[in-house]
């Protein structure tokens, strides 16, 4: 992100990756001056040294630094070797997993990086964002390191650098226990621990192994602390008292002490320890039992995957934005066996999902939630805790778009009014716009901010800034119009706690001066941004690979309650017309995307490339605007999965064992590569330059192809998938009724609110409610809103369909509307009948659009498309379709 984009340019991006490539080749070239190092073995245990003071920095990465040998006295870097040498099995059971290291200064304006190489020039650790100190984790180091330390914006500072080799110790034998009312103290020495005891089958453990028990997080990530649940007993049982409140019951164990979760009937285990908690230097660990078919899912977004048995998930502050990255993780996860585990705290962690399972931070104290229930549901009492999903405005889930128009040093001098000229492109080329964001904080500023809002109103699109630290105008640039935050990599400052303050801000700035529901989008973040704002992937390169892993990426994230993550619509540095199209048709299925534009050049890096969906002209053009109107028209369906997920915590964007957690295919490498998109529509993208998409795989159930009508059941995977460039593999559940606005909506506020469209599958008796709202204020929250019912039953010959009457009031909700039904899958009907009579049957899908009211069988497709008679939406109404009887 800022390595790259803010101060390297493309421009110079050729000899970055030149100097990457001669610092972290196959071996690093040999230095000229001596150089600095230490050994941290079991008789030297600590290690520090100090740099030379640096006049300036390099405003850029490790490829900003000259190799080696043409900086010997690291007058540009600073370069120094770090030799490890541990018993074998050192790492086996180590709370922090490896050698800590940091590097901290005393300028709060200077800025230093981290990056750590093993032997071969292999990057294995880095730090390079804008907390001071800079800290990570050589994992299960053993060797010779090369440390490198960029001096990224320095200013006459130097640093400090410490590294230790951890050691640990074993919590013992239990000395007391006590308590009541909820509330319990235990100790095992000089080791301290509290369970409280919480609603629904809820708890709190904190332990401490210096006996004093801390918050460090305070009310940051959680605001109002649960209350006790006084309910409660405890009793003896020989080697463990237990402590029993609601369904569960906690065991603590006296012979070391160690604790284990148990249902009711204190016999089947939720969690068990294995061993007693143990801690090192800097680091607590707690070791549980693994399941024969545990799975593990959470860990916020995690590049590249969705479900954790037998992986290693780290939990902190990345800029990795590539598969394996971590940048908007989440110490949390969730457990088939019925459990899931918040710590609570701002330290990194290693999550080991391996027999047994070891989950540590990088603190010596354990600060931990667990909740208990199917995943759903620990989702949703993850998220009552930490936040739960905000509700967007509805121009949020149309596309945005992204650029920097005022000193760009890519595109030349622009005006920020030239902004407008885009979006005009956008309504030209009948391509849905909800919002833009015209600057970019790292140096590029902005001009007739008012004038360039209200020209992107008049094309339906709001006004977005994107800032690099801070927010020092927000109440004029808001009363200017700007109704979109995006915030960058320095708001992360010096710990997680920063991130989730600067989200939380950037929010309440947007609505402290509006009526507007405040949008942010941010790329670093922590437990609890899922309340404030969209989390965004980062900086990624275009490829094949790169739209693979994506898949996994932004459904795994649902499973932390993060309910819009979401990365650039083609990448942000390469464009390639195909992939970019590929790209855009699954993505149009996120809740939320955006173009990034002007930092991007061809796959050749040569030509310089926006990132408007039409600039590759045909047929990529007409296939992007296909997919864009469909999304537009799709707004219904995920504007009430978004006010779903404000209620219990779960996301649109779902992996296949969420809802299908009995199928063993759903955690399978197939279903790794696909997701759902609520419940009833499976997308499998199109990820490599093929016309055919092999292991598709449906679960049970039937399953309608989008495009082809033609029907299969499930469970079951499909191979040879017909799937040219216009067409994205997409698959509807039987049973499906997806409310949908009317074809040709470019934009919510331009939309016919006089006619509303269902989409239907029949399967037996489905139901389905719709949200409503006005979508741009806060008046939701006050219970401005409105629900309507659909129930469709099929018996036999008939096909019944109730619309119910929409309950609930909003401003602009419209008195009375048309409703067209598209009914897939039974053949021509013999009869469409209301309470007002038969509708007239019409030869021909114009001549329906000419009526007020009939219906039309589409022999081609098998769909059956009925218009109603406009109705007052206070009132129910109903339609039935009768064929003849076989």
């Amino acid at each position: 992100m800022r390595l790259l984009r803010h101060h390297l340019r493309l421009a110079s991006l050729a000899a970055a990756v030149t100097s990457v490539a001669a610092l972290a080749g196959p071996t690093l070239p040999a230095r000229a001056a001596t150089p600095g190092s230490a050994r941290l073995d079991l008789g030297h245990q600590n290690a520090s040294w100090q740099s030379p003071a640096y006049a300036k920095g390099t405003l850029g990465g490790a490829g900003s630094c000259p190799p080696a040998a043409q900086d010997p006295d690291g007058a540009v870097c600073h370069r120094f070797d770090l030799t490890v040498e541990v018993p074998a099995g050192y790492w086996d059971d180590n709370p922090e997993g490896g050698v800590p290291l940091s590097v901290q200064w005393p300028n709060t304006a200077d800025d230093f990086d981290l990056y750590v190489y093993d032997a071969t020039g292999k990057e294995v650790a880095q730090s390079a964002g804008t907390a001071d100190p800079e800290s990570t984790v050589i994992p299960k180091a053993s060797g010779t390191y090369h440390v490198l330390v960029v001096p990224y914006d320095v200013h006459g500072g130097s640093f400090t650098a410490r590294a230790y080799l951890p050691q640990t110790a074993d919590a013992g034998d239990l000395t007391s226990f006590e308590g009541g009312a909820g509330s319990y103290d235990i100790t095992a020495g000089t080791l301290r621990a509290k369970v409280d005891l919480l609603a629904d089958d809820q708890l709190r453990l904190r332990a401490a192994p210096d006996g004093v028990l801390t918050d460090p997080a305070g009310s940051t990530i959680i605001r109002k602390q649960p209350e006790l649940r006084r309910d409660t007993s405890s009793f003896d049982a020989g080697d463990y008292y237990g402590i029993r409140s609601g369904n569960v019951v906690l065991r603590v164990y006296k012979h070391p002490l160690r604790f284990g979760l148990y249902r009711a009937d204190d016999r089947t285990a939720l969690w068990q320890e294995d061993a007693p908690l143990r801690w090192s230097t800097g680091g607590l660990r707690q070791s549980l039992v693994r399941g024969a078919d545990e799975q593990f899912f959470g860990g916020g977004e995690q590049n590249g995957s969705f479900s954790h048995r037998d992986r290693t998930v780290h939990v902190g502050n990345s800029f990795d934005w590539n598969e394996g990255g971590w940048n908007n993780s989440q110490p949390f996860y969730v457990s088939s066996a019925g459990y899931g585990v918040f710590r609570n705290t701002f330290t990194p962690g290693i999550y080991e999902f391996g027999a047994p399972v070891r989950t540590g931070q990088q603190e010596r104290r354990l600060d931990a939630y667990y909740f208990t229930g199917d995943v759903k549901s620990v989702i949703g009492k993850y998220t009552a805790l930490v936040g739960k999903p905000f509700m967007p405005p509805v121009y949020g889930l149309e596309p945005g778009d992204s650029d920097c128009y005022l000193h760009n040093a890519n595109r030349g001098e622009r005006h920020t009014l030239d902004a407008v000229k885009v979006a005009d492109g956008w309504v030209q080329n009948q391509m849905p716009l909800g919002w833009m964001l015209v600057n970019d904080g790292y140096g590029c500023g902005y001009e007739d901010l008012a004038r360039t809002g209200e020209g992107l109103r008049k094309d339906h699109a709001q006004l977005g800034l994107w800032t690099q630290d801070g927010l020092p105008n927000q109440a004029e640039e808001v009363r200017a119009g700007v109704r979109v935050r995006k915030l960058d990599v320095a708001w992360v400052g010096n710990g997680y706690d920063f991130a989730l303050n600067a989200c939380d801000r950037a929010k309440a700035g947007i609505e402290d001066n509006s009526d507007a529901r405040g949008f942010v989008w941010l790329p670093v973040s922590w437990a609890g941004a899922q309340r404030c704002g969209v989390l965004w992937s980062g900086d990624q390169s275009l490829s094949w690979d790169f739209i693979r892993w994506q898949i996994p990426t932004y459904a795994g994230a649902t499973l932390s309650g993060i309910a819009y993550n979401t990365g650039d619509v083609g990448s942000i540095y390469r464009r390639d017309p195909k992939m970019y199209t590929r790209d855009l048709q699954w993505k149009a299925f996120l809740p939320a995307v955006m173009t990034m534009d002007g930092w991007a050049r061809d796959m050749t890096g040569k030509e310089q490339r926006d990132q408007q969906p039409w600039l590759d002209g045909e047929p990529y053009t007409s296939i992007n605007r296909k997919y864009l109107q469909l999304k537009e028209r799709l707004l219904p369906y995920m504007y009430t999965l978004a006010a779903e997920a404000t209620r219990t915590g779960v996301g649109p964007v779902r992996p296949l064992a969420l809802e299908y957690p009995d199928d063993p295919a759903a955690l399978g490498p197939n279903a790794t590569y696909e997701f759902l998109a609520g419940p009833d529509f499976l997308v499998a993208p199109v990820y490599a330059d093929t016309s055919v998409r092999d292991g598709i795989s449906l679960p049970k159930g039937t399953w309608t192809d989008y495009w082809t009508g033609r029907t299969y059941q499930g469970p079951t995977t499909i191979n040879g998938y017909s799937a040219p460039l216009d067409t994205l593999p997409l698959f509807v559940r039987g049973g499906a009724i997806v409310p949908m606005w009317p074809k040709g909506t470019l934009s919510w506020e331009t939309r016919d609110r006089s006619e509303l469209d269902y989409d239907l599958y029949p399967q037996g008796d489905s139901t389905y409610t719709l949200y409503e709202d006005d979508g741009v204020t806060r008046r939701f929250a006050e219970g401005a809103s409105a629900t309507q019912r659909i129930d469709v039953h099929r018996a036999g010959p008939v096909t019944a369909v109730r619309i119910g009457a929409s309950v609930g009031s909003y401003a602009g909700k419209p008195a009375t509307r048309s409703y067209r039904l598209t009914v897939h899958g039974q053949g021509a009907p013999r009869l469409v009948v209301t309470q007002g009579g038969p509708l007239p049957r019409l030869s021909s899908a114009a001549a329906l659009d000419a009526a007020t009211t009939g219906w039309y069988y589409d022999a081609t497709t098998g769909v059956t498309t009925v218009r109603t008679p406009s109705t007052p939406t206070d009132r129910p109404f109903s339609v039935e379709l009768v064929h003849p009887a076989h």
